[in-house]
C-alpha cells in the first residue's frame, strides 16, 4: 500500500476537478487511480490527466492510501460494501464528497472502524474556486487530516468543522449558496431591463458587479457590513435601495430560506442512511 496513492471511486465532474487541481499543484498523475462505470468517461480522464483508470472500484482502490468516494449518494452504500475488505486491509483514509451521507452510515457500510472524512464542496470547485467544509471522525490522524485538506483544497478553499451536524448548515450556506447568488443576479438583470437597459447591458453590468463585490470582500481587511457602510452615502441611491430591501424583510427571508435548506439537508441524511 502506497500512502501517496489516491483512488477516486467515481469519475464525474467533481472528481475531475479535484484530479485536475491536484496535478496542477504538482501531484504525480501516476499516483492517481480512478474507477467509473462509464468507459467513455475513463478514456477521457486518461487522455486529459494521464491517470490510471479502472472499470471496477476495487481495482482502483488496491494499494491506495486514500479512497475518495465521489459517486452519487444513491449508490454509495453499494460502493462502500464492495470496498470494505480492501479499505480495512490497507487502513485507507476514506473521504466522502457524497452530499447528505453521514459518517456513521459510511462506517456501517464499510463494516469496520474506518478513518473517515466527510466533505461538503460546492459547484464553483469546477473552476478551482470552491468553498468546502470538512469533518473528520475520531479515527482520522493528524497526517490524514492534512492529506484530506490537501486533496480538497486542490479546487478551492477549505476549512474544518468540529461537529458533523454543522455540515447541514454548510450545505445551506455554501453548498446551495451559488444558486442564491445566481437568483439574485437573475433578478438584478430583470430589474435592469425593466428600468430601460438592454438585457445584454444589464447582464454584463450585473456579473461584473458581482465579481467586483466578491473580490473586494475577499481582499478587504474588514467584514462585509463595513464595506456596505462605506459604499452607502447618507441620503443617496444605495441607502434608498438597502432600506427597501430591509423594509421588505430581506434579512428574514434569507434566514428562513437557509433554515429550510438546512432542515432539508438533515432530512436527506436520514433518508439516505436507511440502506
Amino acid at each position: 500500500m502506497n500512502p501517496q496513492t489516491i483512488a477516486f471511486v467515481g469519475g464525474g465532474n467533481m472528481a475531475a476537478s479535484l484530479i485536475g487541481g491536484l496535478i496542477t499543484a504538482g501531484r504525480d498523475p501516476d499516483s492517481i487511480q480512478v474507477a467509473d462505470i462509464n468507459p467513455a468517461r475513463l478514456e477521457w480522464l486518461a487522455e486529459q490527466f494521464a491517470v490510471h483508470t479502472h472499470p471496477q472500484a476495487r481495482l482502483a482502490a488496491a494499494g491506495a492510501g486514500t479512497i475518495v468516494l465521489a459517486v452519487k449518494p444513491d449508490v454509495i452504500a453499494r460502493a462502500c460494501r464492495d470496498l470494505a475488505a480492501i479499505a480495512q486491509a490497507q487502513a485507507s483514509l476514506v473521504i466522502s464528497i457524497a452530499a447528505g451521507i453521514r459518517e456513521p452510515d459510511i462506517r456501517r457500510w464499510l463494516d469496520y472502524d474506518a478513518a473517515i472524512v466527510r466533505c461538503m464542496p460546492n459547484t464553483p470547485a469546477l473552476l478551482g474556486a470552491g468553498a468546502s467544509a470538512l469533518f473528520a471522525n475520531s479515527l482520522v490522524t493528524a497526517g490524514q487530516r492534512q492529506q484530506a485538506q490537501e486533496i480538497i483544497s486542490a479546487c478551492g478553499s477549505s476549512l474544518w468543522v468540529e461537529q458533523e451536524s454543522q455540515l447541514d448548515a454548510v450545505t445551506a450556506l455554501s453548498g446551495s449558496g451559488p444558486a442564491y447568488y445566481f437568483l439574485f443576479m437573475e433578478l438584478m438583470i430583470r430589474a435592469g431591463t425593466a428600468l430601460g437597459l438592454t438585457t445584454e447591458t444589464a447582464r454584463r453590468l450585473t456579473l461584473q458587479t458581482a465579481l467586483g463585490a466578491a473580490r473586494m470582500a475577499l481582499e478587504a481587511d474588514v467584514d462585509p457590513d463595513i464595506l456596505r457602510q462605506r459604499v452607502t452615502s447618507p441620503g443617496g441611491t444605495t441607502e434608498r435601495a438597502l432600506a427597501s430591501f430591509m423594509d421588505n424583510g430581506l434579512d428574514r427571508l434569507v434566514l428562513e430560506a437557509m433554515t429550510a435548506a438546512c432542515d432539508r439537508a438533515a432530512q436527506l441524511g436520514d433518508e439516505l442512511g436507511k440502506d
